[in-house]
């Protein structure tokens, strides 16, 4: 083997070596989640994400007898998942401690005193924004999280902040809802929690966790146990749905859990990027604190 030949094979070995490198620090390769991000990865990921975090809020909870207990951390997971292999955005590690009081009767929920849900997501928050992030996107799948959630981020003007919270809502046009009122076998007027929307987009996720056939062992049907006109009760959801089933989840289909995640999937990819570019939000943050004179 002559010394032209093994300078040959060094000098495309060299080549090989330094694209694999440049492969695999380019921002295209970039992880998005932050646990699988490096140290090193930081500044490129601050980039990329313009100071973007998405934080995917789901809960621990009994859906159903047949549905996964993690079934929203699933969903959310997913969607900021595939969302972002679009629109890059860090996403922080499942979060599971929100408002889940209504299921503390049922085996597997993991409901947190009020005072620690609060303190937790404000801790959370700002530890995000400590680590550089000045736009953080709650992402919420748990129907029992959007008043809580709306409240805290109202609260975030009480002081002086460098960083601004948005709430992820996916749109609900006519065309959709057409489309998936078509899609129910079910009354679309009772599916709520672990029915046949929920479930469907469950088998299309991991349909190895959906155990289908037990879905009718207990009733979804509203039970109408509580009626006391223009009044709201926090017993409001037990008194309905004591089993902690809202609908009828044999009904579902993979077909319309694709529908489901795909439409979800684009509103969160638009939101993503809509908050990306968003400058005016901390300006008039600033400009409101300003007014207030809030950490002067």
């Amino acid at each position: 083997m002559n010394r032209a030949f093994l300078s040959a094979i060094a000098v495309l070995a060299l080549l090989l070596f330094t694209n694999n490198r440049a492969q695999a620090q380019s921002p295209a390769n970039l992880p998005a989640r932050w646990d699988e991000l490096t140290a090193s990865d930081w500044p490129r990921a601050m980039e990329k994400s313009s100071r973007t975090c998405i934080l995917p809020v789901g809960i621990l909870e009994k859906h159903g007898p047949h549905a996964p207990i993690g079934s929203d951390l699933i969903q959310v997971r997913e969607w900021a998942a595939r969302a972002t292999k679009k629109e890059y955005a860090v996403v922080f590690p499942d979060y599971f401690y929100g408002q889940i009081n209504e299921a503390r009767h049922e085996p597997g929920t993991f409901a947190l005193p009020e005072r620690v849900v609060w303190d937790m997501l404000e801790a959370t928050c700002d530890e995000i924004a400590r680590n550089g992030f000045d736009k953080i996107i709650l992402v919420n799948v748990h129907g029992g999280n959007p008043e809580f959630l709306r409240y805290f981020i109202q609260t975030r003007l009480e002081k002086r902040r460098n960083y601004a919270v948005y709430f992820f809502v996916p749109s609900t046009d006519s065309a959709y809802n057409n489309t998936l009122t078509r899609m129910h076998k079910s009354d679309p007027a009772g599916d709520q929690h672990a029915g046949e929307r929920e479930t469907s987009v469950l088998l299309y996720l991991r349909p190895d966790l959906v155990k289908l056939d037990s879905a009718n062992i207990e009733s979804g049907v509203n039970q109408h146990r509580l009626a006391i006109p223009n009044i709201y009760t926090a017993i409001w959801w037990y008194a309905s749905y004591p089993n902690h089933y809202a609908g009828d989840g044999s009904k579902a289909t993979k077909e319309m859990g694709q529908f489901v995640t795909a439409h979800v999937i684009s509103d969160l990819e638009k939101a993503i990027k809509a908050v990306k570019a968003d400058t005016k939000t901390l300006e008039l943050q600033r400009e409101y604190f300003d007014k207030t004179h809030e950490g002067q």
